[in-house]
């Protein structure tokens, strides 16, 4: 068998996401999930994003994404709205309760990327990342 990047990061994006999951759970957080976390990061970043770009920053198909979408408003986490100036562009905003949930979605990525990180150090940090960031360009490449 020859180099196993992939099957590493594919593994660890499964285990990462089931125990992100049970930290959800320990911190008894129901408001959202480890999926619909990834959406709300987009949006606290910045607020008012067209369906199309949050796809491209979260990595989440269309389809899949607008699945999630209505869920979320459906839990009066987003809002959908057609801006003034392009009715077709349909923009993604977060709700006042939405917005109230940024802290404790702060704390639990903490808590995973110390477990992430358990015994590196913060230069070793720093190559993993710009390594993965490299691989991520590679295949974005290809989409």
């Amino acid at each position: 068998m020859g180099t196993q990047g992939g099957f590493l990061i594919t593994r660890i994006k499964q285990v990462g996401g089931r125990v992100f999951e049970r930290i959800l759970a320990e911190k008894k957080i129901d408001a959202f999930n480890g999926a619909q976390g990834r959406i709300l990061y987009v949006l606290w970043q910045k607020d008012g994003v067209p369906i199309s770009d949050l796809s491209k920053e979260t990595g989440l198909a269309l389809t899949t994404l607008t699945s999630m979408l209505d869920r979320m408003e459906a839990a009066s986490l987003i809002r959908r709205d057609r801006g003034d100036k392009d009715r077709r562009k349909i923009l993604i905003y977060l709700t006042d309760e939405a917005k109230s949930l940024e802290k404790d979605y702060q704390e639990v990525t903490e808590e995973i990327s110390n477990i992430y990180y358990k015994g590196f150090s913060k230069d070793e940090i720093a190559q993993l990342e710009e390594y993965l960031r490299r691989v991520l360009a590679n295949v974005e490449e290809r989409l």
